[in-house]
């Protein structure tokens, strides 16, 4: 009986994965900041049900930390440095077709939305 139930726990297990978004590689989007539009490329790399990879922008790159997916869910942190000061933006959204659609929150203040599209 044990192994019947590990069996069906595995399966179960197989399944959720196997619905998690395919967001695995690079994507480009821009927002509008305050000071003009503001270009971000994202390569992500999906391992189960972890995010992981960097993002690019006239800043610098910086690595994605605390990335997950749940089904079409996404969510993660970029932690940047400016003059000595770290910042913390946090991304979450949902894949919807061939978008990505992110709401940014900046340092716990609701931010732009980005839709990014795969780079092909």
């Amino acid at each position: 009986m044990n192994k019947i139930i590990r069996w069906m726990a595995m399966a179960a297990l197989a399944v959720g994965i196997s619905f998690a978004a395919d967001v695995t590689g690079k994507w480009k989007g821009t927002f509008e900041g305050p000071n003009g539009a503001i270009e971000q490329s994202f390569a992500f790399k999906v391992e189960g049900d972890k995010l992981s990879g960097s993002v690019t922008s006239q800043f610098g790159e910086a690595p994605i930390s605390e990335g997950k997916i749940e089904g079409d869910n996404v969510s993660f942190v970029v932690v940047r440095k400016f003059q000595d000061n770290e910042f913390k933006i946090s991304y979450k959204g949902k894949l919807a077709g061939e978008d990505l659609k992110l709401e940014v929150d900046f340092n716990g203040n609701s931010g732009p939305q980005i839709t990014l599209k795969r780079e092909k």
